[in-house]
């Protein structure tokens, strides 16, 4: 596995931390040259000199994916620097602080919104046109399980997000494997990331033990998921929603 995508051009979104930094790392460590995406710029040039470290290759540029201007504009740059787009993962996201529906001012459903789907939307477009000229590629976009079933109250914004966002991968992959481009989602449950320390759901113990598995997901282990989807060992999965979530939704 260690060459496993050896030439092939990656762009990745929300590359900073948590899931994305994983998912980057272990591109490069396989030999695929990166570039990653956010907004934060020093959490950007840790990643690529952590890969360097490894002899791998992650390139990082600034965007503000509430700004689709600048989604476009950093996505053409990626393009012209990798020399191509093999593969794209859209993983930027964004949750509300817990609340009740009603508590939830409009500004909030539009910032998660904005994050969580329209611009997965503004990218695929973008990533879809390189990657039909070149005939064909691999998209995976990064959903939840709060998009199939929501595990706690408070974050109704956020799973309602999630839910068009599966549902705008579905209906992309229809769209554009005849074409010779499979579009996935990965559904993350409960992984111990940033965002999930931030939510204060609960204790993290607690939340652990109603788990089968009886533990939380490491980043590292949502990669493997999404670097299965994104290699020809899935050639013939498309549309997929496949669930990283220690048996969440078993349950």
């Amino acid at each position: 596995m260690k060459n496993e995508f050896e030439g092939k051009s990656v762009l990745l979104s929300g590359g900073t931390s948590g899931i994305g930094r994983a998912t980057a790392l272990a591109f490069a460590a396989r030999g695929a040259r990166v570039v990653i995406t956010g907004r934060n710029e020093s959490q950007g040039a840790e990643v690529a000199a952590e890969a360097a470290a490894l002899s791998g290759e992650i390139h990082f540029l600034a965007c503000d994916v509430l700004e689709p201007e600048q989604i476009e504009t950093v996505s053409r740059t990626a393009v012209d620097w990798l020399g191509g787009l093999d593969i794209a993962l859209n993983n930027a996201g964004h949750q509300e602080k817990r609340a009740a529906l009603i508590d939830q001012p409009l500004e909030v459903f539009e910032r998660v919104f904005d994050v969580n789907v329209r611009a997965i939307h503004v990218a695929m477009r973008t990533q879809i046109r390189t990657m039909l000229e070149a005939g064909g590629g691999v998209i995976v976009n990064i959903a939840s399980v709060s998009g199939i079933r929501n595990p706690n109250p408070g974050f109704a914004v956020y799973s309602a997000s999630k839910a068009a966002m599966i549902s705008l991968t579905k209906s992309a992959a229809m769209e554009y494997g005849p074409q010779g481009i499979r579009i996935n989602a990965v559904a993350p449950g409960r992984v111990d990331t940033p965002m999930l320390r931030a939510s204060k759901v609960a204790d993290m113990a607690a939340v652990a033990a109603g788990l089968p598995l009886r533990r939380l997901g490491q980043p590292e282990e949502v990669a493997e998921a999404i670097l299965w989807l994104a290699s020809d060992r899935a050639s013939f999965v498309a549309g997929h929603v496949l669930s990283a979530d220690g048996g969440f939704l078993a349950q």
